[in-house]
């Protein structure tokens, strides 16, 4: 089955159309104020009522007021709700929206554990461990220390880019990616070139 891809950090009309023209399953919005990606959300509610059908919008979440996760939803008319900190499962669950959750991998995690917490989840997304940072490192981790057995359910994140992308489906063979800082000029705003060359990419590692 082919790798789907989500491009995260969208912020701007313009990078939207060119990551859905590229080949994008899924955008995502970051409302986590601290992110140099955040997105206010009335302009991500302005791309979002843009979106073609079948494009699903994310709206990226990290230990965010209920209310505020409840205001963003009726605003935005988001798809997919995905939540990047320390939420526990009745937390994700209270809105009653399918959710992502990502889980950052530390060096001592039992992801096996740790996914079975999150059970209701929609999706579990894998993430680089960096303290104190809650996504966007731009580095990744060993691919290796996913199970083989949850390898095709996950959405492998963490430091892809053109130059990764390929050897990383080759290795894990995930059901999606989850690219950021690697088609970006820079923070925020995304690179057509860099887009272009990471869906060739990974058509080259599906085609394999």
């Amino acid at each position: 089955m082919a790798v789907r891809v989500k491009i995260c950090g969208i912020t701007r009309s313009l990078d939207a159309h060119l990551a859905v023209r590229a080949g994008a399953h899924s955008l995502g919005f970051v409302f986590y104020e601290p992110s140099p990606r955040y997105v206010e959300p009335a302009v991500a509610a302005e791309i979002i009522s843009g979106l073609s059908p079948f494009i699903t919008s994310t709206a990226l979440f990290v230990d965010a007021d209920p209310d505020v996760v409840r205001d963003i939803i009726l605003l935005t008319k988001v798809d997919l709700l995905q939540f990047h900190g320390n939420e526990s499962p009745e937390y994700c669950e209270q809105f009653g929206r399918p959710y992502i959750k990502a889980l950052r991998m530390k060096p001592d995690m039992d992801l096996i554990q740790q996914v079975g917490c999150y059970s209701s989840a929609r999706g579990i997304l894998l993430d680089a461990y960096k303290p104190g940072v809650p996504g966007g490192t731009g580095e990744s981790f060993e691919w290796s220390r996913i199970p083989v057995s949850m390898r095709s359910s996950i959405v492998l994140a963490g430091g892809l880019s053109a130059e990764n992308v390929a050897q990383a489906i080759e290795q894990v063979a995930p059901y999606a990616v989850d690219v950021s800082g690697g088609v970006e000029a820079s923070a925020g705003l995304k690179d057509a070139n860099k887009i272009k060359c990471f869906f060739e990419e990974v058509a080259r590692a599906n085609n394999n």
